[in-house]
Parts: structure tokens; sequence; C-alpha cells
């Protein structure tokens, strides 16, 4: 194998070459904040934080979402498409190991592939299909949020106080106009202008 599986060029025995590797990679980290921001593209609200305008196959006015495109371009289907990849990856890799538990988390995932990316490229036999699956899941999503894509803002550190008496620290960062979150770590759940304002008042000193 000399040839680069997505360009043709030379990738010095690997699957992919250099260039290919490193677009890879950045889409790996791209793609769980792009889907976020389909949600938030794909959910209207009204008066609350998620409330769908109408159902399918409901009486009142007509959903303003293009429910054949919610089939196909959400969160879901990204994460089960990734979910895929590691479980593929990780049985080439370490056969004697089990497969990674449901459900699927796309963030995770996409993390996952992302440290094993050099393996991949290096050695396993799928890697042009799954540069090619990510690269279409990341167009497919742009179709919905537009180009270039909403990046987060990071906000500061958790506040939160964990069930050991300590405060999580874990970073917080939200998509523009984004108004309710979980922290990653300790899923404690910002959703209040309370919880926005305690957020930023403990914010420790000097930080941006």
């Amino acid at each position: 194998m000399n040839a680069c599986e997505t360009c043709g060029d030379d990738a010095g025995g690997r699957y992919l070459c250099h260039r290919h590797t490193v677009t890879l990679a950045e889409r790996l980290a791209d793609l769980p904040t792009l889907y976020n921001e389909v949600a938030e593209c794909l959910v209207p609200r009204r008066s609350g934080w998620g409330e769908i305008v109408a159902t399918r196959g409901a009486a009142g006015p007509r959903s303003p979402i293009d429910e054949d495109i919610l089939d196909t371009i959400n969160w879901g289907r990204a994460a089960e498409v990734m979910r895929l990849w590691r479980t593929d990856v990780q049985r080439e890799r370490w056969p004697h190991h089990a497969p990674p538990p449901p459900p699927a988390d796309l963030a995770a995932d996409c993390r996952w592939l992302a440290m094993e990316l050099d393996w991949i490229a290096a050695h396993y036999p799928g890697s042009g299909d799954m540069a090619q699956e990510v690269r279409d899941l990341e167009a497919q999503a742009r179709t919905i949020v537009g180009d270039p894509a909403p990046r987060a803002q990071r906000l500061g550190t958790c506040v939160a106080v964990t069930a050991e008496g300590v405060v999580c620290g874990a970073v917080i960062s939200r998509l523009p106009g984004q108004t309710r979150l979980a922290c990653r770590w300790c899923g404690y759940v910002y959703a209040t202008a309370r919880d926005w304002a305690r957020l930023q008042h403990f914010q420790p000193v000097g930080s941006s």
C-alpha cells in the first residue's frame, strides 16, 4: 500500500497521507459541536427549550422542520455511524477486547478515534471509507447549520459541587444561542439565568 485512499498521492506505505490524516483529525474534533448545532437548528422553540412546533401527522399548523431531513441528518444517526467505526477499529486492533457498550456517545467515540488515528492511517484498511463517511456527515450537517460551522464559546469552568464535596472545575463551553447545557464531567445542568450568573460570578479571578 503506497497511495492514499483519499487522494491517491504517495502515502509512504500508509492508508492515508499526512494531509488527509490531519483533515480527518480536524473533522473528528469538529463533528460533535457541529451536530449539537444541528439539533439547535432543527428544534425550534416557542416558549421553552426544545419544544417542537408540530409533529408528523398532528393536527394544527405544519411543522417548520423538514422531517425527512430530521430522519437522516441528526445527532443520533451521526453517533450510530461513529460508534460502528469505533467498534470496527477496535475489533481490528484488539480482536480479543469486548466491543464498546451502547448507547453511543458521539463526542466520546470521535475522541477515541482521534486518539487512534495514527494507527488507523497506518494499519486500518477501512481508513479511506472512514474518512469519506466522516466527510459526508460533516457536509450533511453543514447543509443545516451553514458554513463555517459555529464554534463553541468557552465560558469558564464548572462551579458545581460534586458528590465528593469538591468543585467540579471542568471546562464549560456553549454554542451561540444555546441556553441549556450539562457539564460533560459532573452532569450539572446550566439552564436558568441564575445558573449562568452563578457560573460567571464564581470564575477564578483573572480567568477569561
